[in-house]
């Protein structure tokens, strides 16, 4: 099993650090001892939430910024050993209703971090936090880093030309560049007002509060979830190791769940509400992927990550944590 060793004042940047996975990050990145800048634009339906660092709030620097930003992005990366770069718009329907501003956020975004790097900054370590749909619909499974990209929507689209602008920037420029495809993320401190993207954190909510939980289709689509403890020590591991510099890694669980069994799950741990099978409306049927699971043998034979959380487990600790706090998220 990995060990991820202690960062003791080292200089870290999580570009949308007050979202889920960047703010459960920082708490792990106190607990290692780093020096934390949390950099967010905050803007409205992306997670962003104070709660989310109330226990760290005096551990961290709070930046309100946005990526679109390089004057004031360049002066927060100028002096940081490692950024972890997980701002972004997220919603795959958000990216097809609104095209512009995910190329907004997505790629001229990505372009300001790596540029801001280029000019003032080029020894920084940059981990990139990628997305399953860049991959888009399954020709073959488990999916590896070898298989064919062919995103089905605009967001997987642009989260793919921003992997590729890091990957250059590496090649090019030397700046030490990685990216991590996460696939679907579930735990603790993620929003639940919506479900435009983290949809199993919103059926618990819907649970929670007794509500009915819509299933489109058939609901057997698989799935592969990771808890996001999981994903958090992925990207320690990538900004630890030089043998990430200039890879791209598939991060999942191997437990290959269909999307009906993972709604019934949630109903029988929060122990209550129901759902119901509805057609899929047509926007969304056009661009939801049918099955995604992945192989981990190449980040776990290069940096030794593999999953520590099975997805009951997980679900359990995720419940736990919302029946204390709901009222902060929703």
């Amino acid at each position: 099993m990995y060990k991820i060793k202690k960062m003791e004042g080292s200089r870290t940047l999580i570009t949308g650090g007050m979202g889920f996975i960047g703010s459960n990050l920082a708490h792990k990145l106190v607990s290692l001892g780093a020096d934390i800048t949390i950099y967010d634009a905050m803007l409205p339906e992306y997670g962003g939430n104070y709660a989310n660092i109330k226990e760290i709030k005096n551990n961290v620097e709070f930046v309100i910024g946005d990526t679109r930003d390089f004057k004031l992005l360049s002066k927060h990366v100028k002096d940081k050993e490692i950024i972890f770069n997980l701002a972004g718009q997220v919603s795959h329907q958000i990216s097809m209703n609104i095209p512009m501003l995910d190329v907004e956020i997505n790629c001229m975004g990505n372009l300001n971090v790596l540029e801001a790097c280029r000019k003032f900054n080029d020894n920084a370590k940059i981990v990139y936090s990628g997305t399953r749909v860049q991959t888009g619909e399954a020709i073959y499974l488990p999916i590896d880093e070898k298989h064919p990209d062919n995103p089905k929507d605009i967001n997987g689209i642009n989260k793919l030309a921003a992997e590729k602008y890091h990957l250059l920037y590496n090649k090019v420029y030397g700046i030490p560049t990685t990216s991590i495809r996460i696939g679907n993320t579930y735990g603790p401190r993620h929003q639940m007002k919506h479900g435009q993207y983290g949809v199993l954190n919103y059926f618990i909510r819907k649970a929670m509060l007794d509500e009915v939980i819509e299933v489109y289709g058939d609901g057997k689509q698989i799935r592969d979830y990771c808890y996001v403890d999981d994903v958090a020590d992925a990207l320690l591991l990538a900004a630890q190791s030089k043998k990430s510099n200039g890879e791209v890694f598939l991060i999942g669980t191997g437990e290959k769940i269909k999307f009906i069994d993972m709604v019934k799950k949630i109903i029988k741990i929060v122990g209550k509400g129901e759902y119901k099978q509805i057609p899929f409306p047509p926007e969304r049927k056009a661009i939801d992927v049918r099955n995604y699971y992945v192989t981990t043998k190449k980040i776990k034979s290069m940096l030794g990550w593999q999953p520590k959380t099975k997805f009951e487990e997980g679900l359990r600790k995720t419940v736990e944590f919302y029946r204390e706090r709901l009222n902060e998220y929703i």
